[in-house]
């Protein structure tokens, strides 16, 4: 039986005002890669911030691995669930201090050929390690960005419409990208995504979210034939 990576059961969450998740009851299983898609507006990227302790929920329990994320200090927390962003923003600096940074806030360095490793692992030359990370290219970004993730070694990597503003490529170079980690470290990811061909194509599973809503649950081929009419119509494209 697959264990959950995390689970949240009755999980409530509002700010301003607004009710932005509603009673939020599902798991995420540990290994494998959930697609988490739904219109604008739905929570997605709230629900994440609720992953690794950006947010704290109103009520409700959230479980990592099996223990209550409030047990975790934030340190221990975002090394165990780490997150890559569409943005894949740099510091300044070479590829190499890019890749140093979550150690270097630990007071450490990355070992040089832990470094080239990582680099490999994302399809990466490590002949690249003093270039300035502001001169490489989206994909290559988003690629440091994911290795920069890794350097922690987390539990459960959250990825954030990473491909949203990268060529067809590119795109298709990161899909492949997270399949291997997935497959080689065994990582739980949790993927938003707008593109349904994608979560479909790539998920093992996928949550469908609406309105701070789970709507619908499962395998990622539920997007082919939805029982729910809300997720019909949001397949459909009449929902955006």
């Amino acid at each position: 039986m697959i264990q959950a990576a995390i689970k949240f059961h009755d999980v409530n969450y509002s700010a301003d005002g607004l009710h932005i998740l509603k009673n939020i009851t599902g798991s995420f299983p540990e290994g494998k890669i959930t697609t988490l898609v739904g219109p604008s507006g739905a929570g997605k990227s709230t629900l994440f911030k609720l992953c690794n302790g950006l947010r704290s929920p109103d009520s409700g329990e959230i479980l990592i691995k099996g223990k209550p994320i409030e047990e975790y200090n934030p340190v221990e927390l975002r090394r165990n669930v780490g997150i890559a962003l569409q943005s894949a923003t740099m510091v300044k600096g070479s590829v190499l201090e890019n890749l140093d940074l979550p150690l270097t806030l630990q007071g450490k360095s990355i070992d040089l050929d832990d470094a080239k490793e990582l680099l490999h692992d994302v399809g990466l030359a490590d002949n690249i390690l003093e270039r300035n990370a502001k001169d490489l290219s989206g994909g290559q970004r988003q690629k440091l960005s994911i290795a920069r993730t890794l350097v922690n070694k987390p539990k459960v990597l959250l990825l954030d419409e990473i491909t949203s503003s990268l060529d067809r490529v590119s795109q298709h170079d990161i899909e492949e990208l997270i399949e291997k980690i997935n497959e080689k470290y065994g990582t739980t990811m949790i993927w938003i995504t707008h593109n349904l061909d994608q979560a479909l194509r790539i998920g093992h599973c996928t949550w469908v979210m609406m309105n701070g809503e789970l709507i619908e649950s499962g395998d990622s081929s539920l997007l082919m034939n939805p029982n729910d009419k809300r997720v019909q119509d949001f397949v459909k494209g009449e929902i955006e």
